[in-house]
């Protein structure tokens, strides 16, 4: 079998590969085999770009590397190579509120989607609301499997909110379920041993991050919040807009 037909044995072209003979050799066959097998690539791309729910990000070359007061940018640049993700290593991004965890979150979840691998990106309270609303064992089951199966699941805002102990326990099992076969990327505002704040008299908190932290990549970044530079930035070009119009008006 040729790769022409190898081609089409692949895109389930079954009437094509049973009579090759007859269209082996048309001028029309290599076109349209390459035309299908882009579409289906464009289209099976589509397809795992929204279930991977990514959400809209701005890309790593706008990231103001000087703003945060601490950051290893080489950590964060080598991440980026994905071998965290061929050793089944975790990645903690820890820092206060808008430092850029979720920035680069979201950039690591697209690279490893555009490598090929399932990749999901789940925000921590709409995964663990979601897990705690599943009507009976069966359909937690399931959507267990849907956070527990890709390649790469990041949960974003682990610390934003407190659970009780029925969430730890949830958060646990996919923590677990991936634990040495998957990686999984967090994001935090919360240091882990703040995490018995989050789920306050929760048994398993203490085993849930050992097992997060083995074989895992921290990054820790510290400074203030950029949103709230961008929105300082904001008002006083606003403010001069309107001193402007001002003095344009009085002339």
């Amino acid at each position: 079998m040729n790769e022409l037909q190898e081609k089409a044995r692949k895109l389930g072209l079954k009437t094509v590969v049973a009579n090759w003979q007859q269209y082996e050799r048309q001028d029309w066959l290599e076109p349209l085999l390459l035309a299908e097998e882009q579409q289906r690539d464009k289209c099976s791309l589509e397809r795992r770009i929204r279930e991977a729910r990514i959400g809209q990000f701005k890309p790593m070359s706008e990231f103001d590397w000087h703003w945060p007061t601490k950051i290893d940018r080489e950590h964060v640049e080598e991440l980026f190579t994905l071998d965290f993700l061929k050793e089944q290593a975790n990645v903690v991004l820890s820092g206060t509120n808008g430092l850029g965890k979720t920035m680069i979150a979201q950039n690591l979840a697209y690279q490893s989607l555009m490598s090929g691998r399932s990749t999901r990106f789940v925000k921590a309270s709409q995964m663990l609301q979601e897990l705690i609303e599943c009507d009976g064992s069966i359909s937690r089951r399931r959507c267990l499997q849907r956070y527990c199966k890709p390649k790469l699941l990041v949960i974003d805002e682990v610390g934003y909110m407190n659970y009780d102990n029925s969430f730890a326990d949830l958060l646990y099992e996919v923590i677990s379920g991936r634990y040495q076969n998957c990686s999984t990327i967090v994001s935090t505002n919360k240091s882990f041993k703040e995490w018995k704040d989050i789920f306050p008299n929760a048994a398993c908190v203490v085993t849930l991050v050992d097992r997060l932290l083995h074989k895992a990549e921290i990054v820790l970044i510290e400074g203030k919040s950029y949103r709230h530079k961008e929105a300082t930035e904001r008002t006083i070009a606003k403010e001069k807009d309107r001193q402007k119009k001002k003095r344009k008006k009085e002339q």
